[in-house]
């Protein structure tokens, strides 16, 4: 699986900052809590976010120690710059290759903004994964196919239905889940006798966001015209008025879920 471009990462870190449901997290504190030395696994780690996401909602007497993963050699090393190595571990992994992953004593499995990039095989071998160590697993932040915009546009519904076609396409983990994610992880864990918990986590993004939402804009064009129900004339249309818009200080709502996991005692 590719990794992700840091500068892209950096713009959209406070909109998920911002979007995690608080109610989950402090589930996890719970679950922590009942570890002597807990250990969070982050795969698809980018530049640490999670870290920085999380580690300011634990509590002070809470010492959580982070191995973080990815294939990305160049994120890794920027995590590392940002963060340190005071309780983190830094691991290359390709997650093509699960039995390489570090989870020797960890109390819980997560990412961000990844699950909806994964196939329905991936997502059930690392539920198996983490229930044979009858960890917790928490994602945040799986896209669930839903953009909505304070303007509307002809092309809206169809642009959306296209980019998320596209969202099930091969990312590098198998045919990708997109917007049924959080769906089909729910019904994995429940079916491996897991407490399950989901939360909405939208972006909300106003005139304090505008170049957040110009660059999902952009990046929204390539895969609706690789579906091609569009033509070419129609995409830069409504890209020339969303772009407009966001310069008049529109507003954009773009759903997430966030789901905890934890094993039933």
């Amino acid at each position: 699986m590719s990794g992700f471009d840091k500068s892209w990462l950096a713009l959209r870190e406070p909109a998920d900052l911002a979007a995690r449901d608080p109610g989950l997290v402090e589930h996890m504190v719970d679950w922590l809590r009942r570890k002597e030395r807990p250990v969070i696994v982050d795969i698809g780690c980018g530049t640490g976010s999670s870290v920085r996401a999380l580690g300011p909602k634990f509590p002070s007497d809470l010492q959580v120690d982070w191995r973080l993963v990815d294939y990305d050699s160049e994120l890794l090393r920027e995590a590392r710059h940002r963060l340190g190595d005071d309780g983190l571990e830094y691991h290359q992994v390709d997650l093509n290759h699960l039995e390489n992953l570090p989870l020797e004593g960890a109390s819980v499995l997560s990412a961000s903004a990844f699950f909806d990039l994964a196939s329905a095989r991936f997502c059930e071998e690392i539920a198996a994964l983490v229930a044979k160590r009858r960890c917790a697993f928490y994602a945040a932040l799986n896209y669930d196919g839903k953009v909505e915009w304070s303007t509307p546009h002809p092309l809206n519904s169809d642009v959306v239905r296209d980019f998320n076609q596209h969202q099930r396409m091969d990312k590098g983990l198998g045919s990708a889940l997109g917007p049924q994610a959080v769906a089909h992880l729910q019904g994995v864990f429940e079916s491996l006798d897991y407490r399950i918990f989901v939360a909405e986590s939208p972006w909300i993004l106003g005139e304090e966001e505008a170049l957040l939402q110009q660059e999902m804009l952009k990046g929204m064009v390539r895969p609706v015209l690789e579906i091609g129900r569009l033509s070419p004339a129609e995409v830069d249309q409504w890209l020339a008025f969303r772009l407009d818009r966001v310069r008049e200080r529109s507003s954009c709502r773009v759903g997430h879920l966030d789901i905890l996991a934890l094993p039933r005692a």
